[in-house]
């Protein structure tokens, strides 16, 4: 039967390493990618892990892709911390495995916030590829949000990650604050001069794509907490690109 390495990035993650390592614990080999955990994550990966590498944290795209070459076998699924793969999902992916027609797999994503399962708000048809071929797959140089590029075919599985991004308010309000200013980084090559365009009508569009073309507002409180923080990201994004080029913090 093919054999696969799961690889699971970490940082500071004591709160997810126990379920999310159990949830792949069908695969060959665990591997994990830590970027200098504080808070215990590292001890207690090396206690389940097949196998834990550590380096510094630069931005996702780069860390996973000095990790999926260190994988030993040939097939990778790649789960964030804050994923969990569901017995479900673990049946497919063993199925689709004797005998893959593709070279990578989208898997969707079942988001959760605030302790609420949210079915739209622009969450709907969220879905990454992390099921792929070792050799033939890497992540674009992007700093937020890179996908795999596939040299070959991709399928896509029926069932989905369980995914909850959300600790508290506070702690996710801190990682869009990071997700912003990894996100001016590459949107300040690629953006002109700004205008009124990027800080008040970028953000409105951003809130009214999630709230109502997207449905944000069928998912309650929820949705209009998230279609709001997408405003905020933006507005942020466009603040930062600024303030790195007045060469500000």
């Amino acid at each position: 039967m093919t054999k696969i390495t799961a690889i699971i990035p970490t940082g500071n993650e004591i709160h997810n390493i126990d379920a999310v390592i159990k949830s792949v614990d069908f695969a060959d080999e665990i591997l994990i990618v830590d970027s200098l955990s504080t808070d215990g994550t590292f001890e207690k990966a090396q206690e389940l892990a097949t196998k834990v590498i550590r380096r510094e944290y630069e931005y996702s795209a780069s860390q996973k892709n000095w990790a999926i070459p260190q994988a030993k076998h040939e097939w990778i699924l790649l789960v964030d911390a804050d994923e969990r793969v569901t017995p479900e999902l673990k049946t497919e992916i063993l199925e689709t495995l004797k005998s893959p027609e593709h070279v990578a797999y989208w898997i969707g994503r079942m988001n959760h916030f605030m302790g609420e399962r949210v079915h739209y708000s622009g969450w709907k048809n969220d879905k990454v590829i992390r099921l792929f071929k070792r050799d033939l797959c890497k992540y674009e140089d992007k700093h937020v949000h890179a996908e795999i590029k596939v040299n070959g075919s991709i399928g896509k599985l029926d069932h989905k990650f369980y995914h909850n991004t959300y600790i508290t308010f506070d702690k996710y309000l801190e990682k869009m604050n990071r997700y912003a200013w990894w996100q001016a980084k590459d949107y300040d090559k690629k953006t002109g001069k700004l205008t009124p365009y990027h800080f008040v009508i970028k953000p409105f569009w951003g809130f009214f794509k999630h709230y109502i073309i997207q449905a944000g507002f069928r998912d309650g409180l929820v949705g209009f907490t998230i279609s709001n923080l997408q405003a905020y990201v933006i507005f942020m994004r466009y603040l930062k690109v600024w303030l790195l080029r007045k060469g500000r913090e």
